[in-house]
């Protein structure tokens, strides 16, 4: 090997040295950032012995990334449904407080015991008048923060479509650069990074998989199916409902007019925070409010008036509690939706509205002489109220879509909705307790595998160093053989 070849050699040897450094400071830099990835520089050999920088490649693992991915569209579905829960929760408050539909019906009852014992005491009427009321107006605010639960999670809805619209159309760009970068020899690794930040911030919205083809190229579909991304951006669309009512149902999101949400697609996806929202909305709250309708149906039943004539030939009409649709009865067992949030108190009881606190133990409250049940008109009489407390302790049916029991006491009925309620906070607390840590695990996982260990780098670092060392003498011993060449000729 001639000096000028061997010079050229540690020349080269210096130059790789240096361009290794730089990667490996890259890597120290990202030290702290989880989804950057470690860089590494391949060297090869040329045909004179020296080396160059062929490439800068690094650790990946497709089979981690997909599962941290799903991980995090689980993660972000069920602390969707468990913030929703929570605000559901308010309706039945602090147990201790007596605050939910269950407890408020106790107080009914207990007050109209008290009334009963002593008919003649108005200061008894007015209590019991007054826990009517509330358990009315308990009923129509519940209504009220369920339907509002429905508009934030359409309205979280509408949020995800729009964020994703904007990552989808930055995933485009990403993904163009990186086909262009790859197919010059460019160093497209921070490019990558930046893709899997962004796929793993779209999983949060949306569960998706990928598929990776030549030129790292790279399509996104949802979990179900549907094609997000393949060479551009798809469009994903969506209708905000403003305001809801009981009656209203929201829109579906749709990509390229297929509906990935709602219950008329075929396609829809399984996890990721329009999943979770879009049960709130959809499913749960409906049948929250559909428990909290057939409360409101049976109170009807339970102080309804019936004609007490001699040969009875009216139907029976609402007494206490009435709603719009009186005065017809509710069918029995039949579902009104969102009867909850229209029940109210009969006007001609309500003192405040002109009314007369004696109907409640007298009857008569449907404006008609047959349906006064104390005909002789004794302050004593006790039957009326005894009756109510035993038409709220008795068998009734309710109907099959609020998913509780199909018969039982108004009371216990009322019990089991706020059983449900806390059971579904526990459920949904658990699956989050259980997909937060499955996410953990997947990140820690997938970092060990492909993210930046400064023990490594330091290694690396040292081994450098010695190369750069080894260049150096390797010139110094060039440059002295020149010298003595030179010396030797001159």
């Amino acid at each position: 090997m001639s000096l000028s070849i061997g010079l050229d050699v540690a020349l080269s040897g210096l130059s790789t040295t240096a361009e290794q450094t730089a990667v490996v400071s890259r890597n120290v830099a990202n030290a702290n950032d989880p989804r950057a990835s470690r860089k590494t520089a391949n060297i090869v050999t040329w045909s004179g012995g020296g080396t160059r920088l062929a490439s800068i490649t690094r650790a990946a693992n497709a089979a981690l990334l997909e599962k941290m991915l799903g991980a995090t569209s689980s993660a972000a579905a069920q602390k969707a449904v468990v913030e929703a829960l929570n605000e559901l929760n308010q309706t039945v408050d602090d147990p201790e407080l007596d605050q939910s539909p269950a407890a408020m019906v106790q107080k009914l009852n207990d007050a109209i015991q008290q009334y009963a014992a002593a008919p003649q005491d108005t200061i008894r009427a007015q209590s019991a008048v007054a826990a009517a009321q509330n358990l009315a107006i308990g009923l129509n605010d519940a209504t009220a923060a369920v339907q509002d639960v429905r508009a934030q999670a359409d309205a979280g809805i509408a949020d995800a479509v729009t964020r994703l619209n904007t990552l989808l159309a930055r995933f485009e760009t990403l993904n163009d650069e990186i086909v262009k970068g790859t197919r010059i020899g460019a160093d497209v690794t921070d490019y990558l990074d930046q893709r899997d930040t962004l796929l793993a911030t779209i999983s949060e919205d949306i569960g998706i998989r990928t598929v990776t083809r030549s030129n790292y190229d790279m399509a996104i579909f949802t979990d179900s199916g549907v094609t997000l991304f393949e060479v551009k951006a798809r469009t994903v669309s969506f209708e905000r409902t403003l305001i809801y009512s009981p009656a209203g149902t929201g829109n579906a999101v749709y990509v390229d007019g297929v509906p990935i949400t709602g219950n008329s697609g075929t396609m829809l996806v399984g996890s990721g925070r329009l999943t979770g929202l879009t049960s709130i909305r959809d499913d749960v709250a409906v049948t929250y409010q559909s428990q909290l309708d057939e409360i409101a149906r049976g109170l009807i039943e339970a102080f309804a008036e019936s004609d007490q004539s001699a040969t009875p030939s009216l139907p029976d009409a609402p007494g206490l509690f009435t709603y719009p649709g009186a005065p017809a009865m509710p069918a029995t067992g039949t579902l009104i939706v969102g009867l909850a949030g229209t029940i109210s108190i009969n006007p001609a009881v309500d003192p405040a509205q002109g009314g007369d606190l004696a109907l409640l133990r007298d009857g008569g409250m449907a404006g008609d002489p047959a349906y006064v049940y104390n005909q002789s008109g004794g302050s004593a009489f006790a039957d009326r109220l005894n009756q109510y407390v035993a038409n709220l302790a008795a068998p009734r049916s309710f109907d099959p879509a609020v998913q509780l029991v199909l018969s039982g006491t108004l009371a216990g009925f009322a019990s089991s909705s706020t059983a449900w309620l806390q059971e579904a906070r526990k459920t949904a607390n658990d699956d989050a307790d259980y997909a937060n840590t499955l996410l953990q695990r997947s990140s820690d996982a997938l970092a060990k595998e492909t993210g930046v260990s400064i023990d490594e780098e330091m290694t690396a670092l040292l081994e450098l160093e010695r190369s750069y060392q080894a260049s150096t003498r390797l010139i110094s011993t060039i440059d002295s053989m020149m010298k003595s060449l030179l010396a030797a000729t001159g």
